[in-house]
């Protein structure tokens, strides 16, 4: 290995592996069934779930991207922040509309209410659309964080993959649902806890640097002082963006309105947050995590907001030896150079926590859809609970392998692939939202029109998000507006396709409805 960073920082990034995977299996112990393996027995506190939930939407993309929209040179500020405001609303809302649904019996999967309202086709449509656009995501993701690892170890991008991608799966296979949460609520403490040892850094810094920790608390007051003034002199703190463009991501519109609908997407029929959910121990202790969760993450992303308005006064004042080549490349490259030794392994290992708590989470949801919308739908008898935990743990393996093979094909991605792709995961969640919509909002909607609905609002969406800006070298809109779009255009095909037709009503049904 051909270190970039000491020994020691090197040894502490190796220790929180290992003791990721024993904390893992520790926690997991005793699991003889699959609903303690996917659902964690349905007995976990709110506390474990809320952070669960945070630690699961925040990945390494949004740890190290986040404080790069501040730092951007070309009018970086704090206008991301808007869209908290979208994601605490929509919370609530999917408190609300679909969280009374999914403990109306004990589910395993958000697809699973699909399959009462309408039937297993759409469903099935619905998980396995999931199941692609999940495991293709967070194989990118899985790339983008063993780059890191590349970088700070000097080992070949292959062995990075494998190493982290390994380690996710042990523990997740092991401990399964209990492990993932329990872990998640670790890797939460440790990336925030690193991002707010980096800020701290940075304000020693403009302080006028230290040399021992008293210099180190007497520098941060006036470290602040500087950043402030250089902020506000840079409109750095400007927040609110009250313009009407659909093709611009971050202003008020997009994030009240866009992010109420992402969040219904994202929270509201992502099996990835549902399975959460499930997890707890009543519907109203799932409310309470839900809920507060969205305050949790706009507090995070101000963290994460902030430094990056740190960075731009840091580079400022000390201008790097070249240009970087991104805006993701500015934070890690200043916790490579300008962490003290030591703190650069908390913060890898915080990077490495941002991103495990996501993939961990990926697996186990993806074996959960897995399992219980493919494997035991329309069986007449279910199989001994030991044959599904062994088949749960094996689908495990098989998905975190697949996401070790999307990542490994990175290298050979464009960077706007990699951004198409995500765009895709981003969309596609709003087309299910349209059908979830068709089961909720209306008796009219039958299973043909929820296919058709879903198959023609992929078209679609397909059509604005990857083909027209492919043709025309500009976006139709910026992908906040995505969920809102898809859901509304599959709604309405929906809708439309069952117009004169007469809808066979169940109880289910109309109990959903």
């Amino acid at each position: 290995m051909n270190l970039a960073i000491s020994q020691l920082d090197a040894a502490i990034i190796a220790a929180y592996m290992l003791g990721v995977v024993l904390f893992g299996i520790w926690m997991g112990r005793g699991q003889r069934d699959a609903t303690g393996y996917l659902v964690g027995g349905r007995s976990l506190p709110w506390g474990a779930v809320l952070f669960s939930i945070v630690a699961t939407e925040t990945s390494t993309v949004t740890f190290l991207s986040i404080p790069g929209l501040a730092f951007n040179p070309k009018g970086g500020s704090l206008v991301f922040l808007q869209m908290t405001f979208g994601y605490i609303l929509g919370r609530f809302a999917v408190v609300f509309l679909f969280l009374p649904h999914y403990f109306r019996g004990d589910l395993f999967t958000a697809y699973q209410v699909l399959d009462r309202r309408f039937g297993g086709a759409t469903k099935q449509t619905a998980s396995l659309l999931f199941l692609i656009t999940r495991n293709l995501a967070d194989g990118l993701r899985l790339y983008l964080t063993a780059i890191v690892l590349q970088h700070v170890l000097g080992v070949d991008l292959w062995l990075s993959i494998t190493v982290i991608g390994a380690t996710t799966i042990l523990y997740t296979f092991l401990g399964g649902m209990k492990s993932v949460v329990w872990n998640d609520c670790v890797q939460f403490v440790i990336y925030v806890a690193g991002g707010l040892v980096a800020m701290a850094v940075i304000l020693a810094h403009l302080g006028g640097g230290w040399t021992g920790p008293s210099d180190f608390l007497a520098n941060l007051p006036g470290g602040w002082t500087r950043l402030a003034a250089f902020a506000h002199e840079h409109d750095k703190f400007r927040l609110i963006d009250g313009t009407f463009d659909l093709r611009t991501p971050y202003t008020l519109w997009s994030g009240v309105i866009g992010g109420i609908f992402v969040t219904l997407a994202s929270h509201g029929t992502d099996q990835l947050m549902v399975q959460r959910y499930l997890s707890a121990r009543s519907a109203r202790e799932a409310s309470w995590a839900l809920g507060l969760s969205g305050f949790v993450v706009c507090v995070q992303f101000a963290l994460f907001l902030l430094i990056g308005v740190g960075l731009a006064c840091f580079y400022h004042a000390f201008p790097p030896d070249a240009p970087f080549p991104s805006l993701d490349r500015v934070f890690p490259a200043f916790i490579v150079d300008h962490l003290p030794v030591g703190v650069v392994g908390l913060i890898v290992a915080a990077v490495f926590a941002a991103a495990m708590s996501t993939l961990s989470s990926s697996l186990n949801s993806s074996a959960a859809a897995a399992v219980n919308d493919f494997y035991l739908s329309g069986r007449k008898e279910k199989p001994d609970e030991r044959r599904v935990l062994s088949v749960s743990r094996v689908l495990t393996v098989v998905f975190g392998f697949t996401q070790i093979g999307v990542a490994m094909t990175g290298p050979l991605l464009k960077t706007t692939v990699v951004e198409s792709v995500m765009a895709i995961a981003g969309f596609t969640t709003g087309v299910v939202l349209g059908v979830f919509f068709l089961g909720v909002l209306t008796r009219r909607a039958s299973q043909r029109g929820a296919l058709l609905g879903l198959v023609g609002g992929l078209i679609i969406m397909t059509e604005i998000v990857v083909v027209i800006p492919l043709v025309t070298d500009e976006a139709m809109m910026a992908w906040p507006w995505y969920a809102i779009v898809g859901s509304a255009i599959t709604f309405a095909l929906g809708l439309a396709a069952c117009i004169g037709t007469k809808t066979s009503s169940t109880s289910d049904a109309e109990e959903v409805s």
